[in-house]
């Protein structure tokens, strides 16, 4: 049996892959964070385990505590998947799982997922590139370690150009768009605040650089900066009901 190190896309369960749906179809046990989409979950067959594993604010869970759990499930010779949102290896500590997994000789198996850096802009009618406008993206962390810093030079970061892609960023939103400025990006900059990306309670915060600071904006959001931020292609008009 195998550890599948699964990512469960950006928030809807029609955006999952199709190897992830057979996985979790077929698996002994999921452990699973808390932006898995419950209806992701519904597709495991009975008697399936449910293991919670998400970081909630006031409710963390080490991740020293998930790696062990791990390569606890996999020598038991379960077949145990791991469900990360958006894809394994792009802010979801994938790379420290399958790290414990390789040393304890636990077989694994990385499976991708659509990253909410792309897959909730794309969502919202926000292309992070666009001819003319924006030729290059970054992504990065909003996210401080406990008693420290991101570790992102926000000030260098603001010279870069294109668009600029924040993921877990909420609660340092001020600090972020404050360094921001002082590294000369305009105040003026259009800002996107996307909360609980293509999930059906989906909804977008529009503003300035300027103004985000005072923005209402709740966590879980994806926060695209730039000019390209100002765009909307979506077409509400359209209904999509069709089931694949």
């Amino acid at each position: 049996m195998t550890v599948f190190l699964v990512g469960a896309g950006p928030g809807s369960a029609d955006l999952l892959t199709v190897k992830a749906a057979r996985l979790v179809a077929n698996a002994d046990v999921i452990v699973h964070d808390r932006l898995a989409d419950p209806a992701i979950l519904e597709l495991a067959r009975p008697g399936t385990e449910f293991i919670d594993v998400g970081k909630q604010p006031g409710r963390p869970t080490p991740q020293e505590i998930i790696n062990a759990l791990l390569v606890h499930l996999g020598q038991q010779g379960l077949n145990v998947v791991r469900l990360k949102g958006g894809d394994p290896f792009v802010f979801g500590r994938g790379g420290e799982e399958a790290d414990a997994l390789r040393a304890a000789g636990v077989p694994f198996e990385t499976v991708p997922g659509i990253t909410s850096a792309v897959g909730v802009p794309a969502a919202a009618g926000i292309p992070v590139t666009h001819r003319g406008v924006s030729a290059s993206f970054t992504v990065v962390t909003g996210h401080r370690e406990r008693g420290g810093s991101t570790n992102v030079e926000w000030e260098a970061l603001a010279k870069v150009g294109g668009t600029i892609v924040v993921l877990m960023g909420v609660a340092e939103r001020a600090v972020i768009a404050a360094r921001l400025m002082n590294g000369g990006l305009s105040p003026e900059t259009p800002v996107a605040a996307i909360h609980w990306g293509t999930r059906p309670e989906q909804h977008t915060v529009r503003t300035s650089l300027a103004e985000l600071a005072d923005a209402l904006v709740e966590s879980p959001a994806t926060i695209v900066i730039g000019a390209v931020a100002a765009f909307d292609f979506t077409n509400t008009s359209i209904e999509t009901d069709l089931v694949i």
